[in-house]
């Protein structure tokens, strides 16, 4: 499947599953309250395919899959019959309205919890956060290679992922950083961020590199040379652990070491793990021209840098787990809105449907649980973004429900009738927008 199918695929599949998981939860609180429901429709436009209920509610798969809705019976928009008014909607204590209208956001939110639950049982694969040659801010921090983030802050990073968030936010918010981190020898130190400085630049896109931190790809053989000096000594898969008596932790480690260590023209002693098992072997490396430099040479390249951390609980711990990271995500998105209402925030983090088409295709290729991922941030962010206070979204409505409550009868027809022309023009600038992001946001 190519990329471009690929990621149509995909984005009708999560905004299938999103939009259905959102209009069901107005649907089904509606019929709980007595509401007759006319329309279930997943999508806009020309239906694609229709089937009439038994509770007499038609069903719409329509073509336009950008959304969806549920039309329910309602005196101020069609008439309606005085023995059925009171299953109109508007004829509904504003209690109960409340409650339909709510329910869309909520569905999405109780969705995210199971999404991650279930993303936390099957197990998400990632990288360990340790870092490998550094420079630049972070060096001048005194971060080693081999450091292992284990906290930014309060935030533990127990993967490269939680730490590049937590990395981002903080340089977001222009602060000084407390980093923990587990050195090389294994020892807890602290490490300060000085992200507060006028004069550190970082990115909220790719905060690793304007820190001058790097992933580190560890000291195991990928290919052995024919003919090189590891041939029959070395084997793909082995892990160099020390060159004589260096410790080493990351491959590029490994090639200063074999430098200074070959000066003397005696074979090197390489401690490895092979299988499990230590092991001491020795090896000849040879001279050779480097593009116009004098190297030693093993003749190994590196192994890719296996995913080593993985994010897996059993199905009762999953539950907690599930909990606290969608109230983190759901911090992570409010203060990521505050921040782009403030102006520390690019206003080039809004996304329209093309980049979210390829990052959920670039997600279900990473497997089920980063898309299962994926679709927990996606449904959060539409039951967050549904709850803003903007007519013609849920949140708009929820909205005049409660100046209803406050003084004591509906908020007028001109007013209604203004909120929804104001709230389209800001929707159709937000989604504008968006698309201007997606085709001329710079890439990083």
């Amino acid at each position: 499947m190519t990329e471009f199918f690929g990621s149509v695929w995909w984005l009708l599949v999560s905004l299938g599953i999103l939009v259905t998981f959102h209009e069901f939860g107005h649907y089904w609180v509606a019929r709980r309250c007595g509401v007759r429901v006319l329309r279930f429709s997943v999508g806009f436009g020309k239906p694609l395919w229709t089937r009439v209920g038994k509770d007499g509610t038609e069903y719409v798969l329509a073509m336009l899959p950008l959304g969806g809705y549920v039309k329910m019976l309602d005196d101020r928009e069609t008439e309606v019959a005085p023995q059925d008014r009171h299953q109109s909607f508007n004829a509904k204590p504003v209690g109960q309205r409340i409650a339909i209208v709510a329910a869309g956001p909520i569905a999405n939110l109780l969705l995210c919890i199971a999404l991650l639950w279930l993303m936390f049982v099957i197990g998400k694969p990632d990288y360990a956060p340790v870092m490998g040659p550094v420079d630049g801010i972070a060096a001048s921090a005194g971060f080693q290679p081999g450091d292992r983030l284990l906290a930014v802050g309060e935030r533990e990073t127990r993967t490269l992922t939680e730490a590049g968030i937590a990395l981002s936010n903080a340089a977001m918010d222009r602060r000084s950083t407390l980093v923990r981190v587990r050195t090389a020898a294994g020892d807890e130190v602290m490490r300060v961020l000085p992200l507060d400085r006028p004069e550190v630049v970082v990115s909220e896109q790719n905060p690793f590199r304007d820190l001058g931190l790097t992933l580190a790809d560890p000291a195991v053989v990928g290919t052995v040379q024919p003919g090189s000096a590891a041939e029959g000594r070395l084997q793909p898969g082995d892990r160099i652990v020390a060159v004589g008596s260096q410790p080493i932790v990351t491959y590029i480690e490994l090639g200063d070491a074999v430098q200074v260590a070959a000066r003397n023209g005696e074979p090197l002693a390489l401690k490895i793990e092979r299988d499990g098992q230590a092991a001491v072997v020795e090896v000849d490396p040879r001279l050779a021209d480097v593009q116009g430099q004098p190297r030693w040479l093993l003749g190994i390249t590196g192994a890719a840098r296996p995913q080593d951390a993985v994010l897996r609980f059993g199905p009762l711990q999953a539950i907690p787990e599930a909990l606290s990271q969608t109230r983190q995500m759901a911090s992570d998105v409010l203060r990521m809105l505050g921040r782009m209402v403030t102006g520390q925030a690019s206003l080039q983090n809004i996304s329209g449907p093309i980049t979210i088409a390829r990052v959920a295709n670039g997600s279900a290729s990473l497997g089920p649980a980063w898309f299962l991922n994926f679709l927990a941030i996606l449904s959060l962010s539409l039951c967050i973004m549904n709850l803003l206070p903007i007519p013609v979204l849920d949140g708009g409505h929820l909205l005049y429900y409660l100046i209803e409550l406050a003084k004591g009868s509906p908020v007028g027809e001109r007013t209604l009738m203004a909120g929804q022309y104001v709230g389209l023009v800001f929707l159709a600038g937000l989604m504008g927008l968006a698309f201007y992001n997606d085709l001329f946001r710079p890439s990083f």
